[in-house]
């Protein structure tokens, strides 16, 4: 039986070396900007928000189309001769990705997608626990790694702090009323996903650093420090805060930690200095 391909958008920001160690196809999603769009991940993330800096044109996201998966798959099959193809696909509440998918799959009876009902390093964690549960069973069907990545996904829990809220007030994702009375207060809104969507479950205050600690602290109290855990940062976070984070999580038993930078695709919508944690629930 062929070994079944992994396939996930680049919004799920799994860097260039897990993608190799565990043979993952990256479908690019893209981002709009200075009167062009561009593949994600084919520019720096410091590129646009230099530009949004400059401009304030906030840059704008789309997921794959079906033509960008038609591409994948058809360059699959003819690498792969009827090989599984398994589509753990971005929260499909969030963009087009995984209809996209569907409609390029249309008549290829060995593409399954699956929505993971997460975005960034909460796609990119149930991505690779499939993985690693392919290497440990290398006859699984299609099926059987279907069925554990819909058991899987829903253990996996993420919290995150945008970086620069005029990010979402400029694309319309809090009022103008909201966004001064954060600022005011030094508010920070944290952003989980649930079921797919992106809520604002609670607001933290005080300083980036201090309401980091305290996220670290208090989000890791239901995961499981023998599981991967995951930290997301967005360019311009402090490398004294990401050590002090290293420090309570060590503290805390979670011996597999990985640091994940947010792509374009999460940065357009987070500004710079973002944070955020990605587990397994205990």
């Amino acid at each position: 039986m062929n070994p079944i391909i992994l396939v996930a958008e680049s919004g799920s920001d799994i860097t260039p070396e897990l993608a190799h160690k565990y043979g993952i196809v990256i479908v690019p999603m893209h981002v709009a900007y200075g009167g062009q769009t561009r593949d994600d991940g084919s520019f720096p993330v410091e590129e646009m928000f230099a530009h949004y800096a400059k401009t304030r044109d906030l840059p704008r996201t789309s997921g794959c189309t079906p033509h960008d998966f038609e591409v994948v798959f058809d360059a699959l099959e003819k690498a792969n001769p009827g090989a599984p193809v398994l589509h753990l696909a971005y929260s499909a509440c969030t963009t087009c990705s995984m209809q996209s998918a569907v409609i390029a799959a249309e008549e290829r009876e060995n593409i399954v997608s699956v929505d993971t009902k997460h975005v960034s390093a909460g796609q990119l964690a149930v991505v690779v626990a499939v993985a690693e549960y392919l290497k440990e069973n290398p006859d699984a069907t299609l099926e059987q790694a279907s069925a554990y990545a819909r058991e899987i996904a829903p253990k996996v829990h993420m919290g995150f702090f945008p970086g620069d809220l005029d990010y979402l007030r400029a694309g319309g994702r809090v009022s103008n009323a909201a966004y001064l009375g954060a600022k005011l207060l030094s508010l920070h809104p944290l952003i989980e996903i649930l079921d797919g969507k992106l809520m604002s479950t609670k607001k933290y205050r005080g300083s980036m650093a201090k309401v980091v600690a305290k996220l670290a602290q208090e989000y890791t109290e239901k995961l499981d420090p023998a599981k991967p855990l995951y930290l997301i940062y967005g360019e311009g976070l402090e490398e004294s805060v990401k050590r002090e984070v290293e420090s309570i999580v060590s503290a805390k038993g979670f011996a597999h930690v990985s640091w994940v930078r947010t792509g374009c695709v999460i940065a357009a919508h987070s500004g710079p200095g973002s944070f955020g944690i990605v587990g397994f629930e205990a």
